[in-house]
């Protein structure tokens, strides 16, 4: 007896659907049951291996299995009698579903947001204050001799960063590390810290009155104090002339500092650190964002609304106010009387009084992994993984759109996140 041979598929240049570095020189194998995955970090293996593991695989309203046609039935009826439906989360998923998620969120007068309002969200308003000056990774890559990582922990977050766009690549005029300064300002010392040149540790809270000091020591070229935010003011010097002499410098900064004492004042701070820096070179400033398609959505959100996230229909028109109409906001006032959650967990990552106001609600999930969020969810549906089971678009953290591709069949019956929103949106209109 002859054994028949396996269909191997190999997929080159794959797009890795984890973080917002979206590295798309991966080689993927599979014969549709095993998948092996080359130039991936681990966090990008385990995603694109995590296909059989914790999957969800049957529809269930109120914890009973059911079909996905009554189970999306059961969602158009929550939304269309619903006065003020909450949709959160679609940051890991394509753009081409949350086109779809904010047509359905206008079409019943809902309120729609992202986990933007709990990341980078300081970040987008600091850049409605007073702009961007930014580049692309390429431009990182082959240009940069100077690299700044501020309140992030990239070894730990987007563990190939480094390797592939921003300290050890070489580049067309920036060869390799030894071409390179990197720096690493942090409140303790991290594992990127220690690959740094210099490593600076500032006082929690205290980010805004750094960033105040270079400023000021780059404009006159003194401070007349002996340390700004725990950190020597000689130290700080010698930053700001590594700053005013390098060829091409980049600031990257995450988490630390968006939520530091100061929220949004810091990133508008430290965009104008940038800009005060043209007199001298060519210096730029990009987010690190988390999940592989959160800067997507702030893209589709803005073209399709005018607002980046947080966008509320009520009033029959978008209306945006992060404050008031970001989901958390929302939540702990009690405003929603049905949440959406796609691409997301809040009860993983929400404050426990609005988690509270999450268990008190109707809730709908779309995931094909059992969260947190899932695991009290009303009605529950499975979909496919995107960029693995599914192809899309997704927007790298320096807002360049790539190309998800699909390397395997999703189990059988589960459709697409986009698919399923199109169904529910079909029978909310017939509704």
């Amino acid at each position: 007896m002859i054994a028949k041979q396996k269909k191997i598929k190999i997929v080159y240049n794959y797009v890795c659907p984890f973080c917002g570095a979206l590295c798309d020189d991966l080689i993927v194998e599979t014969d549709e049951k095993e998948i092996k995955v080359e130039n991936a970090c681990i966090l990008g293996t385990s995603k694109i291996l995590a296909r059989n593991h914790g999957r969800v695989l049957t529809p269930k309203v109120y914890g009973k299995e059911t079909s996905l046609e009554k189970a999306i039935e059961e969602c158009a009826k929550i939304l269309v009698k619903s006065k003020k439906p909450l949709f959160y989360g679609f940051s890991s998923t394509t753009c081409e579903t949350q086109e779809v998620a904010i047509e359905l969120a206008e079409k019943v007068g809902g309120v729609i947001d992202c986990t933007s309002s709990v990341c980078h969200g300081p970040t987008i308003l600091a850049v409605h204050e007073v702009g961007v000056p930014s580049f692309t990774l390429g431009e990182v890559k082959n240009r940069a001799d100077l690299i700044i990582f501020w309140g992030c922990n990239p070894m730990h977050a987007h563990p190939r960063h480094m390797s592939r766009y921003s300290v050890f690549p070489s580049g067309r005029f920036s060869k390799s590390r030894i071409g390179r300064k990197v720096v690493v300002v942090d409140v303790r010392p991290t594992e990127s810290s220690k690959l740094a040149d210099i490593f600076i540790q500032v006082k929690p809270g205290k980010d805004y009155e750094v960033l105040n000091a270079l400023r000021t020591i780059i404009n006159t070229g003194e401070c007349n104090v002996k340390s700004v935010g725990g950190v020597d003011i000689n130290k700080l010097k010698e930053l700001a002339e590594m700053m005013k002499n390098c060829k091409f410098g980049v600031i990257f900064f995450g988490m630390g500092l968006t939520h530091s004492i100061g929220n949004y004042w810091n990133i508008s701070e430290a965009i104008s650190l940038v800009k005060d820096l043209y007199k001298f070179t060519k210096f730029g400033i990009i987010p690190m964002r988390g999940h592989y398609n959160v800067t997507g959505f702030n893209e589709v959100c803005a073209w399709e609304t005018g607002f980046p996230f947080a966008v509320d229909f009520t009033k029959g028109y978008p209306w945006y106010n992060p404050g008031e109409t970001d989901a958390n906001s929302i939540l702990s006032r009690r405003d929603t009387d049905a949440m959406f959650v796609l691409g997301g967990d809040p009860v993983a990552h929400f404050p426990k009084t609005t988690v509270e106001y999450i268990k008190k609600i109707p809730l709908i999930v779309v995931d094909p992994f059992m969260s947190l969020t899932a695991k009290i969810a009303n009605i529950l549906i499975p979909s496919a993984i995107a960029g693995v089971e599914v192809e899309g678009s997704a927007y790298r953290m320096d807002s360049i759109p790539l190309r998800l591709k699909k390397i395997v069949d999703p189990p059988e019956g589960i459709l697409s996140d986009e698919e399923i929103l199109k169904r529910i949106l079909e029978k909310v209109e017939e509704m």
